[in-house]
């Protein structure tokens, strides 16, 4: 359980690190994607018809109780994480499309989001179910953030610039701020908690990084942007679902409910580190099958 003043430092990290989410795009860029629309069409899809749907599946397979089916279906629900571009950067895939996929999933994440959410929890009781209007203050507000950091952007590249940086940093920061005040309260929960937990914890990740890679891949994406939507699939914004969880309950249903998006957090980083080196070593052989192809055709 956070406490109130943990609770707030929480909302204002978000705050910001939506503001730099939204200083890393202009409203131009949203014009150019849609000249481009079926990569942003196949993360949308991964995103919120794949994402949830495994969310719910892997529940139903590990018999997760009610209280931890709904959290672990709400992290199948929430947009993508901004540490998403961070990875994208890292393993050599397109950043550009990264940002984009994730600015656009969370601009949709107030309909989505509580849409998706109601229809895969309908039959789990009232009792853990997250109302639909707290949701949508949330990312509502979020929204807000996240226009103005666009609008910071354009009216100044510099300031966007130096305010995407900060929110990128916080993203990460805000990950080890709910490991470093979270877990050591809650070690003994941890230790009691059984494996099923932790499969769903780790097994949602990886799912989603398999899933949005070959599903792209089927609809005919190249191979670079393949790995940026398995990315963007894989990683889901995690503090966004452990803030909603905070200001939805009290107790101890907010330290049950707090279980699986904390320690998603936790994992996803790890997968995501071993996938990115994974990645950009694939990245590196295709960029020197393409020099060594071009050596070949000018020689003569």
């Amino acid at each position: 359980m956070l406490s109130p003043l943990e609770e707030t430092l929480l909302a204002i990290m978000m705050a910001v690190i939506m503001l730099g989410m939204g200083s890393s795009l202009t409203f131009k860029d949203f014009r150019i994607a849609m000249r481009h629309p079926q990569a942003i069409g196949i993360g949308f899809a991964s995103q919120y018809l794949f994402m949830p749907l495994l969310a719910f599946l892997i529940g139903r397979a590990l018999q997760l109780p009610p209280i931890q089916a709904v959290s672990l279906i709400l992290m199948g629900c929430v947009p993508g994480g901004t540490t998403s571009n961070i990875f994208a950067y890292f393993s050599k895939s397109l950043l550009g499309l990264s940002i984009l996929m994730t600015v656009c999933s969370t601009l949709l994440a107030v309909v989505m989001v509580p849409l998706v959410l109601a229809f895969y929890t309908s039959g789990i009781d009232a009792a853990f179910q997250i109302p639909s209007g707290n949701i949508v203050a949330v990312l509502g507000v979020l929204l807000v953030p996240t226009l103005l950091g666009m609008w910071l952007r354009r009216r100044n590249a510099n300031v966007g610039a130096c305010t995407e940086l900060m929110g990128g940093i916080l993203g990460v920061v805000v990950i080890v701020f709910l490991i470093a005040t979270w877990v050591p309260r809650n070690w003994q929960l941890l230790m009691t908690t059984g494996p099923e937990v932790y499969l769903a914890s780790v097994g949602l990740g990886l799912c989603g990084f398999l899933i949005g890679y070959w599903f792209s891949r089927a609809a005919r994406l190249n191979p670079q942007k393949a790995r940026t939507v398995s990315l963007e699939t894989g990683i889901q914004n995690g503090p966004l679902a452990v803030l909603i969880v905070t200001l939805s309950f009290a107790g101890e249903i907010q330290q049950q409910m707090l279980l699986i998006p904390v320690m998603y957090s936790l994992f996803i980083v790890i997968t995501s580190t071993f996938l990115t080196f994974y990645y950009r070593r694939r990245s590196q052989r295709e960029e020197l099958a393409r020099d060594q192809a071009k050596v070949e055709a000018a020689t003569p």
